[in-house]
């Protein structure tokens, strides 16, 4: 069984990908441990599994995974993940960007005591405009929103004790929020400065039409993080301002304004009433998804706790 696992998401690197393995297969040979590239083709059209499928029958510690259609760096990372065998788990892009060669630090900093290590491209070949000033305000961001000290959120070179990855379901673009879901897990992180070449081959696919779903995605994340533990106070949140809106509608249906001040209506009004029959009924359904994803919670931990115990007594 593999010790380290490279797991690597592929699309339209036909020119790249010949490289790429070499220079793994160059790296990882020195840290004389056993090893598995784990390459994940997200439906390339230009050739890239033609190489993958040549280079599988050549090195038997390279697996292929292969997707019918292109579904984005997420489904084809956690693909990855699924298929990795090794205790310690490694991410990078393909596109010769990230270099192998420091998988061993990183490697090494994991086994300091850290469940997590990432990589920081703090001199980064990159376009400043498009790239650059982009990456650097969203890292602030995330820093902020999450409360996880990461420079460089971005990077894709990262190395992680198999649990953390596996006790994720991964969606979106969530795959570059994986540290700050750890963290939320008890995970320890660590962070290394590492190298960053220019792109040789291919385009970026990356710009800046994934700013608005970096932004949806880290509400998500948010609420993950702070709220996971007690939903209900989540939901609750979200159903104040529609209890607060009740009494406040239904007071302005029973009253009427004139010259003299206010009074009660001999006619109720129907718009604020109505109103006020919408905000009741949305608060309440609000606050009954809150309470229902409670019970769901206290339930599955009631039963994996019960789990754990007969088991442990079956051990024992």
């Amino acid at each position: 069984m593999p010790e380290v696992s490279v797991v690597i998401p592929l699309f339209n690197e036909v020119d790249n990908v010949r490289a790429l393995h070499a220079s793994l297969s160059y790296a990882l040979e020195s840290m004389r441990r056993p090893y598995e590239i784990v390459l994940v083709d997200d439906g390339s059209t230009d050739g890239t599994r033609r190489i993958l499928r040549s280079l599988v029958r050549q090195d038997p510690n390279l697996r292929v995974v292969l997707f019918r259609r292109n579904c984005g760096q997420t489904p084809a990372m956690a693909a990855g993940f699924d298929h990795a065998r090794g205790s310690i788990v490694v991410t990078m892009d393909g596109d010769l960007q990230n270099d192998p060669t420091d998988i061993p630090r990183l490697v090494e900093e994991l086994e300091r005591g850290y469940d997590i290590v990432c990589g920081w491209r703090r001199h980064r070949k990159d376009a400043m405009a498009t790239r650059l000033i982009p990456s650097m305000l969203a890292n602030a961001l995330i820093r902020r929103t999450t409360g996880v000290p990461i420079h460089d959120t971005g990077c894709s070179l990262k190395v992680y004790r198999a649990w953390v990855v596996r006790s994720l379901t991964l969606y979106s673009d969530m795959h570059r929020f994986i540290a700050a879901l750890g963290a939320g897990l008890g995970a320890r992180i660590s962070e290394l400065v590492v190298r960053h070449h220019p792109r040789r081959f291919g385009r970026s696919k990356y710009g800046l039409s994934r700013i608005f779903r970096v932004v949806i995605d880290l509400v998500v994340i948010k609420m993950l993080i702070q709220f996971a533990a007690h939903p209900i106070r989540w939901f609750g949140i979200l159903a104040l301002p529609l209890f607060l809106a009740f009494p406040l509608l239904l007071v302005l249906g029973f009253v009427q304004s004139d010259e003299t001040g206010w009074s009660l209506a001999p006619n109720y009004d129907i718009v604020y009433m109505s109103g006020a029959a919408v905000a009741a009924l949305f608060a309440f359904n609000v606050f009954l998804l809150g309470f229902l994803a409670e019970l769901q919670l206290k339930a599955s931990r009631f039963f994996r706790r019960r789990t754990t115990v007969a088991a442990t007594e079956a051990v024992h």
